[in-house]
Parts: C-alpha cells; structure tokens; sequence
C-alpha cells in the first residue's frame, strides 16, 4: 500500500535560493515542452510523445547549461507531469467533461519538483539534495515503508515541505469489531451518524470572513507589481492558510474517531458539485468541505482495513426509518414527524439510520449476487 507522508522543512538563505531556482527551471521547462507540443501538433497534426521529449533533455542541457544544475530524472519528472496533464484533458474530452486545456505555468502556478531513485539523501532529521544542499525536516511522525519519490513543495505564503511517497507500508491496527454506522452530512451539523451523535459544524471561512474582507479590500487597493502589494497579497494567503489548516486538522480527527471504531462506514454519494450551484448554500457547502471529508474516510479505511461503502442519497432525507413510508419535508423542516406510524426524530438522524439500512442492504445483495454466480 501506498502512502505520503509530508513534513515542513528549515532551509538555510542559500539552500532556500538553490530549490527556487531548480523550481524555476523545473517551470520553464514545462512552459518549452508545452509549447513544443502545440507548435508540432499545428504544423504535422502530430503529437510528439513523453519519451521523445526526455530524449531530447541532454541535447537542452548542451544548448542552456542552466538546466545541468538539475538533476535529470526531475527533468524527467516536469516531462512526465505535463504527459499527464495530457491525458487527463483527453479523458475528460471523451467523457464529455469540460476540457480545460494544459496551461503555461507562471511563477506563481508551480510550486513543486520530484526527485525518485537518486538526487537524494536521508540521513535522521535531515534530508541532502544533490546540488541545492541540506534541508532540515520536522518529523512530526516516522516515515514507514520503502521511499519511491521525494517531492520539494513551496507554499502560497512561502514555506518548504517535503512529500515521501512510500510503498509497502504496513496497516494500522486497530481493535477489532463488526460495528456498522450510517454518516449524514450537513450545513447545521456538520454530521449526525445513525446512533443519534451530533458532530458541529465549526464553519470555518465564516469566522474568517471579515478580516478576510479588510486584507482583501487592502490588496486590492496596492499596484500591481510593488513590494506593498507582495505584502497584502502574503497577509491574504496567510488566512486562508489558517484557515485550511484549522479545517484539515478537524476533519482529519472527525474521520479518525469513526474509522477507528466502526468496520463499515456508510456516507451519501452525493454531487456536490451540482450542488453548490445553488447560490444560497455554495459558501456554506464549500465551507462544511464534505468531499474533503469523504476522501478522507476512504483512504484511511483502506490504510486501517475498514470499508466506506456509497449508497445512493435519494429520499434518505425524505422516507420515515421506522415504517418506509414517504414524508415530504422543506429544507427548513428540521424534525421528522411521520403521520402513518407516530415516529418523531431528527431530521438528519433519521436520514442516517435510512443511509445505514440502504447501505446494509445493498451490501448484502451486492455479495449474495457474487456467491450465487
């Protein structure tokens, strides 16, 4: 199994200048191949494929020594980046999707080089980049498995991190146990699982929103270009920084609690992006970050052993858990009264005990069908 472990990093005045100017190379790299790719294709109607490109590396680094100064299998690395770009816009292209096109790249839209097999060093706290330097790492955790690559990553407010991506790391063990639980996510409760447990909803960006307003009236207010602007524009990208930070460590908790002590999790495949169309809700959907959540769930499920099972959200909402019968309600209604068998719950409580039963049942149809064939 495959997992990523990412840390901050202390870098020295000098180290810090080598990675960003091996960034910057690493960017315009990515800009000459994606030109060479558009001019071919206009003139042959051909497309010239990745290796032919990193084939043509030696030849570059001969015509612009600066691109010696980084090591070649990151120059392999932008190539292979910019391949998948690639086919990531045709596979959207053939499934109707929208297709947006690869981009060039300017200073602020990459923030990232690889390094695999070599180029690297990792020696306790500190990690040695061939020609940059040593970087110091915070171990906030140990790494596990086998190191595959190790990626050098800025941030908007200018700090280091580094990403070892590891194979053959070991599950996480946790007590055994056969629990099942239903999750149903929302504005008001950020979740309320089938027991009846109510998770809140912290909200974050809205805490945030009016000093958010002032820094970004202020920036607006600087010339484009001038080191005041460069201030405003870190002040911004500093609160959101908070702000993603304090989301990411609450989710993270909220996953680990269920993951911890149910076997199989069972959430609503919903389309958020459908839903935050609806411009009375889009902050606050983007706000709750449920996708965020959900992936969160998946893969450490899949890193603990657990299952996260997708049930079809439709009337979960709407039909009463104790007699099936269907109940109309406004989205303001927050209790759910049936008139055919009595039952008065909460409303989304009641929408988890349906999302657990959907679950349930469709599992076990799923793999009675598979043990019949």
């Amino acid at each position: 199994m495959r997992r990523t472990f990412q840390y901050s990093a202390k870098l020295s005045k000098n180290v810090e200048v080598c990675c960003s100017a091996s960034l910057e190379q690493c960017r315009i790299l990515y800009n000459l191949a994606l030109e060479q790719k558009i001019s071919i294709y206009k003139q042959s109607k051909k497309s010239i494929s990745c290796y032919d490109q990193m084939n043509q590396l030696s030849e570059l680094k001969e015509a612009f020594p600066e691109f010696a100064q980084v090591g070649s299998q990151c120059l392999q690395d932008v190539i292979e980046r910019l391949d998948k770009a690639y086919q990531a816009f045709f596979k959207r292209v053939k499934h109707g999707g929208t297709p947006g096109f690869p981009r060039f790249k300017s200073k602020d839209r990459y923030n990232s080089f690889t390094l695999k097999q070599s180029g690297w060093k990792l020696e306790g706290r500190y990690l040695h980049l061939a020609k940059i330097g040593r970087l110091k790492l915070f171990l906030s955790r140990p790494i596990e498995g086998k190191i595959k690559t190790v990626t050098i990553y800025r941030n908007s407010t200018g700090k280091w991190f580094v990403s070892f991506s590891c194979d053959e790391v070991p599950k996480k063990q946790f007590s055994e146990t056969t629990k099942e639980i239903g999750l149903d996510v929302g504005i008001k409760s950020f979740l309320v699982d089938s027991e009846g447990n109510k998770v809140n909803n912290p909200m974050f960006l809205k805490k945030f929103l009016k000093e958010l307003r002032v820094k970004q009236r202020k920036l607006s207010r600087r010339v484009k270009g001038s080191n005041r602007r460069k201030e405003a524009r870190l002040q911004v990208a500093k609160t959101y920084e908070k702000i993603n930070n304090q989301r990411k460590d609450y989710l993270h908790k909220v996953a680990n609690h269920y993951i911890e002590n149910n076997k199989k999790i069972y959430i609503e495949n919903l389309q958020i992006n459908n839903m935050i169309k609806n411009r009375h809700l889009s902050r606050s959907i983007q706000d709750s970050s449920w996708g965020q959540f959900f992936q969160m769930l998946s893969y450490k499920a899949e890193e603990a052993g657990r299952e996260v099972v997708k049930v079809n959200p439709n009337v979960t909402s709407q039909r009463c858990s104790a007699c099936g019968e269907k109940v109309q309600k406004t989205l303001a209604e927050r209790i759910h009264c049936c008139p055919y068998c009595g039952l008065v719950l909460d409303r989304d409580h009641n929408a988890a005990i349906n999302i657990l039963g959907l679950g349930q049942s469709l599992y076990t149809t799923t793999y009675g069908a598979l043990a019949n064939a």
